[in-house]
Formats: structure tokens, sequence, C-alpha cells
């Protein structure tokens, strides 16, 4: 069974999750555009990520893959040392890509896999 949960970013085109047997993928996510710092927009991102894991009862540390997406190369180490405060039982699988993004004030998106037994109903 597959359950799409409703959009997290205002387009009906993209559920915020989807939750397939065990796995859930989360689409892709941002934050805090209201300052132009990688810091403070990872640490957004997480928390909308943790926000929409929540609404299936799943956590930051149920995911197994990430997909972590940058607009500038030079702000790659000061973002990935964010996931040192939200993994402390270790980090997932990451692959880091530099890239462009819709939203000219978006510096950083992931999108995740994360695993949980049992999660549908």
């Amino acid at each position: 069974m597959i359950q799409r949960m409703t959009t997290h970013c205002g387009d009906d085109t993209c559920s915020s999750c989807v939750i397939a047997g065990d796995f859930i993928f989360l689409a892709h996510h941002a934050g805090g555009h209201d300052k132009n710092d990688i810091v403070h927009q990872v640490r957004a991102t997480f928390e909308s990520m943790k926000k929409t894991l929540a609404t299936v009862n799943a956590t930051l540390d149920d995911i197994v893959q990430i997909n972590f997406y940058i607009k500038n190369i030079d702000d790659f180490r000061r973002g990935a040392d964010v996931f040192r405060e939200y993994f402390k039982n270790g980090a997932p699988a990451r692959m880091t890509v530099v890239t462009e993004f819709v939203g000219e004030n978006c510096l950083c998106q992931m999108d995740a896999i994360a695993y949980k037994p049992n999660t549908q109903k």
C-alpha cells in the first residue's frame, strides 16, 4: 500500500512524503530563506523535515539516506557540520550536490528516505 501525504510547500503536485511499505520518501524540504546563511537554512530545513516525519510517527533518527543540495560549494563544510546537531546516533548515508534553485534566496534543500517498520496502519 502507498500513502501520499499532503503537500508541505503549497504545490499540490508534490506530496510532503510518500509512505511505501516500511519506507518513507521525503520530498524536497527547505527553509530559513529570511537569512542568507547556510547554517540557518540547514537548521530550518531539518526542522521542516522533523515536522513532516512527525505526521507519520517517525523522526530524523529513522532517516537512512539524505540528498543534500547546496547552491554554493563554499557552503559545504559549514552546512554539513550542522548534521552533527541533528544526528546524535550517527549520520545517514548522504550525497551532496551543488545546484541552482528556483527560489533566489534558497541556499539548500534536502530530500530523504526513512525506514520505519509498520508505518502504515
